[in-house]
């Protein structure tokens, strides 16, 4: 095998193992948001959420940024042997990251009493948000080592420590959502509202699983760093590198680099934040009960935003795992090897994102149904509405992280803020215009998603001279998953008249719309054999497929 297709294979290899690790990690998160809200309810979710939205925001400003940034940079000087610069980067970015990390736990810890009264008017998420504040130093440290490794060309250590991060949470969030649950109808009852209380409390039981996952996770990566250090002492004897940087030029570098990266998600991202704020002051004004609106957004972040995140975070791994590839491939000129890699990351998360949008659409009340125990048509037309943004999402996500990858930071940053002003706009439309109150949030960030896919679209097709192949990107995929689509809702509806066990159809639906899928996408050729060869256990596919002559 040719150097060039190594190097495209190990790059979607890469990717395929974060990717994997992520769906893994989301279901993990998916599994545990079950008995959580079974413990504080929708109101409670409100509370956990608004603290996560909030938090998001200051991680973001703080240290979301750097893992992107530091494997830019690392794998940028790898590219050209300069393995001691390469290690300075590293350790520069750690010590950005404790001041950083250090400055925004001290904002949350302090500046929560006004965020969640003033900003977000839902007060009792304080208690939520006060006990994260921890967490945000805890995540800028964490970020510069994975972003350290992902630079170096391995996801492993991201992957493993993204599982183990996830399980802790889980078990902390549970267990420590329940005690303080308990806690808070005690002291509910002293101050005459026991219920609000102990959902509050709940809460913030949660949070602090976020704070205890991301420890476990921080752990893992520092043991794997001190079992790494001996070959990282060889592997810096062998620099081909002319001078070292010093830190003062490491730290400009660093600041030029974080700061696009740092305002085009924060810019993505903060959508989430201002949707919080904007949707309860409008909802307030419209003459809705505080418990009305808490229960909607609660809704909002507790189910639909929990279902469409899954998916999504695939296209966010693989991203991730895109930008020191194509960096490296754009420092050495190879633009063909950029064009192959963008293509390959384009279709391999159009493959996913596709059937899964459909999927969600078709079955949203039968899978709301078997996770949430929630039959209610508003969950039920939230996930039929949005569900065609997880394809504009994960694109979008995408995009992000190619132009990164080329050295075009500004231009997400510009994208970014057109949509949002756009978003925010067609946001304050849909709910004083037509009244559409929480479902208007959904219809806005679809299109913010949209449009963020059309604007980095051109982008990338004018930077790069790129022309996005369609056919089997999108038509081929769009053609097996309406199929799929079909067969899923027949099967359902099949089981649900012989057997009326919404657990049963649904699982059976699932699965038969996977078979479905994958069988049409092989008979269309919308899979080839060496793109198969890159996906996890791609070889045994490939020998069952062959085996029952879906290809040649």
């Amino acid at each position: 095998m040719s150097k060039t297709k190594k190097s495209e294979s190990n790059f979607l290899v890469q990717g395929s193992i974060l990717a994997i690790a992520s769906i893994i990690s989301r279901v993990i998160g998916l599994l545990y948001r079950i008995p959580l809200k079974s413990i504080i309810g929708d109101i409670g979710n409100d509370y956990y959420g608004t603290a996560m939205e909030i938090y998001s925001i200051l991680l973001l400003i703080s240290s979301y940024s750097l893992p992107v940034s530091v494997s830019k940079l690392v794998s940028t000087r790898m590219a050209k042997g300069q393995r001691k610069n390469a290690y300075r980067i590293f350790k520069g970015a750690l010590l950005f990251a404790l001041v950083s990390g250090s400055i925004a736990s001290l904002l949350v810890y302090f500046g929560a009493d006004f965020i969640t009264t003033y900003v977000v008017n839902t007060p009792l998420s304080i208690f939520a948000l006060q006990t994260m504040a921890p967490t945000l130093l805890i995540v800028a440290v964490l970020g510069v080592i994975r972003g350290f490794y992902q630079g170096m060309g391995t996801m492993m250590p991201s992957a493993l420590s993204q599982l183990l991060e996830q399980i802790a949470n889980a078990i902390a969030s549970v267990t420590f959502a329940y005690m303080l649950y308990q806690y808070g109808i005690k002291i509910g009852a002293v101050l005459g509202n026991p219920s609000t209380y102990a959902e509050a409390y709940g809460a913030s039981g949660g949070t602090i699983g976020t704070g205890v996952g991301a420890l476990v996770a921080l752990v893992t990566v520092l043991i794997i760093f001190l079992l790494y250090r001996s070959k990282l002492s060889r592997m810096l004897e062998k620099d081909k590198g002319k001078h070292l940087e010093s830190y003062g030029r490491i730290f400009s570098i660093l600041v030029l680099t974080i700061l696009p990266v740092l305002l085009s998600t924060t810019i993505y991202n903060i959508t989430s934040f201002l949707d919080t704020s904007v949707f309860k002051q409008i909802a307030a004004s419209q003459g809705y009960k505080a418990t009305d609106y808490s229960t909607m957004w609660g809704i909002y972040v507790g189910e639909y935003k929990v279902m469409v995140n899954v998916p999504i975070a695939i296209a966010s791994s693989v991203a991730t795992s895109s930008v020191p590839s194509l960096s490296t491939a754009f420092a050495a000129k190879d633009i063909p090897q950029v064009k192959r890699k963008v293509a390959y990351s384009i279709r391999f998360i159009m493959i996913i994102a596709i059937p899964c949008a459909v999927g969600m659409g078709v079955l949203a009340s039968p899978i709301l149904q078997l996770l949430f125990q929630d039959s209610r048509k508003m969950p039920e037309l939230m996930m039929q509405i949005g569900a065609v943004s997880i394809i504009f999402y994960s694109l979008s996500t995408l995009s992000n992280g190619i132009l990164q990858g080329i050295n075009r930071m500004n231009i997400p940053v510009k994208n970014a803020l057109i949509t949002l002003i756009l978003h925010m706009g067609v946001l304050v439309v849909l709910m004083y215009g037509l009244d559409l109150n929480i479902y208007a949030v959904v219809w806005a960030n679809t299109f913010f998603s949209f449009f963020m896919c059309v604007l980095n679209g051109m982008a990338i097709r004018k930077y790069l001279r790129y022309k996005q192949e369609i056919l089997r990107t999108f038509v081929i995929p769009s053609i097996c998953a309406a199929v799929m689509g079909a067969a899923v809702y027949g099967m359902y509806q099949l089981l649900m008249g012989t057997i009326n066990s919404n657990v049963m159809a649904t699982t059976a639906s699932i699965i038969i719309g996977v078979i479905v899928y994958g069988v049409l996408m092989l008979l269309l050729r919308g899979l080839r054999e060496k793109e198969l060869l890159s996906f996890p256990m791609g070889h045994l596919i490939i020998r069952v497929a062959k085996k029952l002559h879906l290809m040649r």
